[in-house]
C-alpha cells in the first residue's frame, strides 16, 4: 500500500492531517477537518487531488504530483469528473439565471 500524509492549514490553529492511500485501484482519502471527519465534501482533499499546494504546511509538497498520479483508473477519478462537470453546469445555470433576472428587471421598467 502506498500512503502520503499532508499537513494542511485550515481555519483551526492546528493544521489538519490529510491522508491519501492507494492499494491497487483503490484510492482513499481522509482529512481531520470537521467535514472530513463527518465523511462530507472536504476542500482540503479535493484541492490536493486537483494538484493545488496552497495551504500545505508539511515539507512534502512535492508528493502532491504523486497523489494526483494515483487517480487514473480509480472510482475516485470518475466521481471527481462527475463533480467537476456538475460544478460547470451549476456555473452555467447561475449565469443564465442572472441574465434572465436582469431581463425581467428591464421588462418591469418599461
Amino acid at each position: 500500500m502506498e500512503k502520503v500524509v499532508f499537513l494542511v492549514q485550515g481555519s483551526a490553529p492546528i493544521p489538519y492531517e490529510v491522508v491519501f492511500a492507494k492499494e491497487g485501484k483503490n484510492l482513499t482519502a481522509f482529512c481531520t477537518c470537521p467535514a472530513g471527519q463527518n465523511g462530507q465534501y472536504c476542500k482540503h482533499r479535493f484541492a490536493i487531488l486537483d494538484g493545488k499546494i496552497e495551504g500545505i504546511v508539511s515539507a512534502n509538497v512535492d508528493k502532491v504530483k504523486e497523489v494526483v498520479s494515483w487517480l487514473p483508473g480509480t472510482d475516485v477519478e470518475m466521481a471527481l469528473k462527475e463533480v467537476k462537470a456538475a460544478e460547470l453546469r451549476a456555473v452555467e445555470a447561475n449565469d443564465a439565471l442572472s441574465r434572465l433576472k436582469k431581463k425581467l428587471a428591464r421588462a418591469m421598467r418599461n
